[in-house]
């Protein structure tokens, strides 16, 4: 998923995802930016749907997630969070 096609992809997948996992309206989960808000913005988004949405992201994406990985910078926000994927699929 390194083309820009699959980074596309990615990005579309992973606001699917977040939608699914948060109960989020799918326009409002498209609608997120680099610079929206996560982990402290979204009121859905509690320490409860942080292990929701990890546990998701590994099995849709096929990436392992350590305990070690996991900080605020990468929840802070989409961008942060998207970063994060794409670096783990390439670790694959």
């Amino acid at each position: 998923m390194d083309t820009e096609a699959g980074g596309d992809a990615l990005e579309a997948e992973l606001k699917a995802l977040i939608g699914d996992v948060l109960g989020l309206d799918a326009a409002h989960a498209q609608a997120f930016g680099p610079d929206t808000g996560l982990f402290g913005h979204l009121p859905e988004l509690d320490s409860m749907a942080v292990a929701g949405l990890l546990t998701e992201m590994e099995d849709r994406l096929g990436i392992v997630i350590e305990d070690d990985d996991v900080d605020g910078e990468m929840l802070e926000t989409f961008g942060g969070l998207l970063a994060f994927a794409r670096a783990k699929l390439d670790q694959r």
